[in-house]
């Protein structure tokens, strides 16, 4: 069994070994000295360090109070979660699956071992809290692989107490920076050891001293095709392929949340999936579909199992609600507990077929293939022009159509067929909206107002969709209870009521669709 720990902590690099009297740091009454201890651990990682380079951190540690293996994600600069499983003497699948987005099917290697002597110092309050724990740690690595080398040095590092104040670290920083030391220039012991033992320096330079910073290639394009320039983006190509990147970085990024049931990682993982979707159609004159059109397929794939249990969710979560908000009287029979029902033998086993999914060859090679078409870009000719116009005109289109299809919509009468026109409408402004994303960052404002009018219309639209859903599984349940004797009056309740809300909001739509005209203005003319 895994538990995660949030690690807030500094590391220092100083000439000498011995600490400052940290007594003097406000707020600290007293410094407890908890003794020596020898630290074991080992690093794995796949042969060409693919958690390294995303800042991620696996090792098997021995000695120590937390002896165990350790997993860290990076949250933000000094702060990292820590996911820790008992010691043993193979990598524990529940930590291997949540590198697996970054691993592949890539095998796990020990490639750094590092032995420390930690010097270890409590600093305390008044009450005998602890504040932070300061160590002096003496560090001995050795590659593993390649060859390498080995290095030595000796680090402060400083760790905020659970729940401790993270202002609090400054004031110990104020004080270590006035006694000589600096702040390091490594994320992490695992980084320094990369670094300093790598075959092409370790032999070259003097034992503790620090190799320059390793810079990684870019990987090379194909003949005739034009490499991404490095820095900003320039043209329209780069434009849609730094969009493609964030979210193919999202797919990857979010799997250990998703793995992990982290609210709403699901849901942004499935917007994902449809931004790239939508990418690789409305910017065909960009990306070549022969190779675009059978990665979409599989994104449509990722995002339908992504789906299943999250529209389930969604839905049970707006019937409950909708349950709750009305008065005792009008809730005849056990329709809570009937909700309920449904809902849990929905949900039952969901998390664990889509662990499955994301285990599976189909969707480790999706990553594999994204990873490719970055690499070696399938762009066409109108990729080397300048983004105004080629991100503007396929904007454009999308507009065209999404216009096309609100009129008809609204021509229908009510019913099953206007139903599924304003369907097709939502699914045509999410795809406006990440279209008019994308361009942003090169057409600036009239983007960014049309990204915020489309997502205004999808929310519209969206309510319009859930209560069409909502009342298909009112008539459903309505069914199996009267089947089962039960009174069906609260079904019906809330089946009228679901008219209602989509009755006002396809009422609503004709002036929301009005009032965005400003926005859409600027790409009609």
């Amino acid at each position: 069994m895994a538990d995660t720990k949030r690690e807030i902590e500094r590391k220092y690099e100083s000439e000498g070994t011995a600490l400052p009297d940290l007594t003097g740091v406000p707020g600290v009454a007293s410094v407890r000295d908890k003794g020596v201890a020898h630290l074991d651990a080992t690093y794995y990682d796949t042969a060409d360090t693919r958690l390294a380079a995303a800042s991620l951190t696996l090792r098997r540690r021995t000695g120590g109070s937390d002896a165990g293996w350790h997993l860290k994600f990076p949250v933000a600069p000094g702060v990292r979660d820590e996911i820790r499983a008992p010691l043993s003497d193979d990598l524990p699948e529940s930590l291997a699956r949540l590198v697996r987005s970054r691993v592949r099917e890539r095998a796990l290697l020990p490639v750094v071992r590092l032995r420390s002597d930690r010097d270890v110092r409590h600093l305390l309050d008044r009450a005998g809290r602890l504040l932070a724990e300061v160590s002096v740690d003496t560090v001995h690595a050795e590659r593993l692989t390649d060859g390498g080398g080995t290095a030595r040095w000796t680090e402060i590092e400083v760790e905020l107490a659970d729940d401790g104040d993270p202002a609090f670290l400054d004031k110990v920083e104020k004080k270590l920076r006035k006694a000589g030391a600096r702040p390091s220039e490594s994320a992490s012991k695992l980084a320094r050891a990369l670094a300093e033992t790598a075959p092409d320096t370790a032999a070259a330079r003097p034992e503790g001293t620090r190799p320059p910073p390793a810079t990684a290639p870019a990987a090379a394009p194909r003949q005739k095709r034009r490499p991404r320039p490095a820095g900003s983006p320039v043209t329209a190509g780069d434009h849609v392929l730094a969009y493609v990147r964030a979210q193919r970085d999202a797919l990857v990024e979010l799997d250990p949340a998703v793995r992990q049931d982290v609210p709403d990682s699901v849901h942004r993982m499935r917007v994902a999936t449809r931004r790239l979707r939508s990418t690789f159609r409305t910017f065909r004159a960009v990306l070549d579909r022969e190779v675009t059109d059978p990665i979409a397929a599989d994104l449509k794939w990722l995002a339908g199992e992504l789906g299943l249990d999250r529209d389930q969710e969604v839905l049970a979560a707006r019937l409950r609600a909708a349950l709750d908000d009305l008065p005792a009287p009008l809730v005849h029979g056990p329709v809570g507990d009937r909700l309920a029902a449904w809902s849990e033998a929905r949900h039952s086993g969901a998390h664990g077929r889509l662990t499955g999914i994301l285990d599976s060859r189909r969707h480790l090679a999706l990553l594999d293939t994204l990873d490719a078409l970055l690499a070696d870009p399938p762009l066409r000719e109108k990729a080397a022009a300048k983004p105004d116009k080629v991100l503007a005109k396929a904007v454009r289109k999308d507009i065209d159509k999404l216009s096309g299809l609100v009129t008809t919509a609204l021509d229908l009468p009510p019913g099953d067929d206007r139903d599924t026109a304003l369907h097709e409408a939502r699914k045509k402004t999410k795809r406006t909206r990440y279209a008019a994303e994308a361009a942003t960052p090169a057409l600036g404002g009239p983007a960014k107002a049309l990204t915020a009018s489309m997502k205004s219309l999808q929310g519209l639209l969206g309510d319009h969709q859930d209560s069409v859903m909502a009342r298909r599984t009112l008539r459903e349940l309505a069914a199996v209870a009267h089947a089962a004797g039960e009174d069906t009056f609260t079904y019906g309740l809330l089946h009228g009521r679901e008219e209602r809300r989509a009755e006002i909001a396809e009422a609503a739509l004709p002036e929301a669709w009005t009032s965005i005209g400003e926005d859409l203005r600027p790409w009609t003319t």
